[in-house]
């Protein structure tokens, strides 16, 4: 599932600065869908099993082009690298990752596994503050031993997004005053977009999945026909006239499995194509829009409900200090206290929940960026229809004049059928 890639020319260290909009508003992205491919291509293949003292291990060999190294990573490392990002980006789309088996994981699990971490590699290599934090490079280029541990000790004393970001104190002032309005529109049509990308994705496993099956059927006719050609059984006397009609029809019956082997390779590479060029990327792209769904989740039932939460305990608190204060209660004083804490709390929750929007807006231009995916998923699903069909076609083609033995007439003449067009009917 390789998308157009720009060369790299050369490695450079992670500049801050390449992921800054411009500074008339920095709230608007201006990142095209080139830019963020550009920005790297990783690699997720199997490494050869190995086997542990009781379980086999699967590893993978990641590798990525914008920092030049190759590095084995285990499941493991993926789900901690995962937890990193959810800590320090937690206002951010950080991809789900494929299901754990802990028993029993097939081949076919093993590969559906692969691509699903490379899909979520790439998103996230490519995602603008993803790519230039100290977590991403440390997980595609760290090759010492444990590197749970090295990632771990990155972000120990890092703090998340918002204690790092000098415009969080601000984010409310770049927000629109229909923010809100914004936010319910924006995640209504992702939900309709997901949906209906959800549904392509499904047609196109279908296609792909027919053509291997047709490759298979293909394979297994052409068999058919060579076992057809190669029978041994002698013929009864009575069929003795025609046992020259009866050798020719064999020899020929057992060239043709050459022809249908061949067949059901192009059957099977255009099933392949369509799997790797089609399905896939619709998979990627499902993988954000996902994403962007759980990440609203997250802003709802998280930031907003914690803010909610924090001002109706804050509105009981102000109550009971003004019962104390009028009561001249000795609490009083502790309860200013308190209150004065509870203050800065609420006003660093709305400050969160102003930077959670703010970052939710970028979220939703950056799922906006990756819509023009769509030409390249359709371009790819129409050029692997035309190549397949292109190179089946000459095979049939070539097949063709092959029949012409198998066709006798009366009179011992070579007779093949004719096409309809020539004034027969199809029946």
């Amino acid at each position: 599932m390789d998308l157009p890639m720009p060369q790299v020319s050369e490695q450079r260290d992670p500049d801050p600065g390449r992921m800054q909009v411009p500074q008339g508003n920095p709230l608007l992205l201006s990142h095209s869908l080139q830019e963020l491919l550009a920005r790297d291509n990783v690699q997720v293949d199997l490494v050869p099993e190995k086997k542990g003292l009781f379980l086999k291990h699967v590893e993978y060999e990641v590798s990525s082009q914008r920092f030049r190294s190759s590095v084995h990573r285990r499941y493991n490392d993926f789900v901690v690298f995962r937890e990193l990002l959810l800590q320090k980006f937690p206002y951010r789309m950080v991809p789900s990752l494929p299901p754990k088996r802990a028993l029993g994981a097939d081949r076919e699990f093993i590969e559906a596994r692969r691509r699903a971490l490379k899909r979520f590699i790439n998103l996230v290599a490519r995602h603008p503050p993803f790519s230039e934090d100290v977590v991403l490079r440390l997980f595609l280029s760290f090759s010492g031993p444990d590197v749970q541990s090295k990632l771990k000790e990155s972000a120990q004393c890092a703090g998340d997004e918002f204690l790092s970001c000098k415009l969080a104190p601000r984010a409310k002032d770049f927000l629109p005053a229909d923010i809100q309005t914004q936010f319910a529109v924006s995640r209504e049509l992702i939900r309709n977009i997901h949906n209906s990308f959800y549904k392509l994705r499904d047609r196109a496993e279908r296609m792909a999945s027919r053509a291997i099956d047709n490759a298979a059927d293909l394979l297994m006719f052409g068999k058919e026909l060579s076992a057809l050609g190669s029978d041994t059984t002698p013929l009864p006397s009575w069929a003795a006239l025609n046992s020259s009609t009866w050798g020719s029809l064999k020899q020929a019956l057992k060239g043709l499995s050459v022809e249908f082997a061949l067949l059901a390779d192009k059957a099977a590479q255009q099933g392949k194509q369509e799997e790797t060029d089609v399905v896939e990327k619709l998979n990627l792209f499902l993988d954000l829009l996902q994403s962007y769904k759980d990440l609203c989740e997250r802003h709802e039932k998280g930031v907003l409900h914690k803010h909610q939460r924090a001002l109706h305990k804050y509105g009981l608190m102000k109550r009971q200090m003004s019962a104390a204060v009028h009561s001249r209660e000795p609490e009083a004083v502790e309860q200013l206290e308190s209150r004065i804490v509870e203050e800065n709390a609420i006003q660093t929750m709305e400050l969160r929940n102003h930077f959670s929007l703010y970052c939710l807006h970028q979220e939703t231009q950056l799922v906006h960026v990756y819509l023009p995916l769509t030409s390249h998923i359709l371009g790819a699903f129409v050029n692997s229809q035309i190549q397949g069909h292109k190179e089946m076609g000459k095979v049939w083609n070539d097949l063709k004049p092959k029949l012409h033995c198998l066709f006798v007439g009366p009179t011992s003449t070579l007779t093949p059928p004719r096409s309809p067009r020539d004034g027969l009917s199809p029946q």
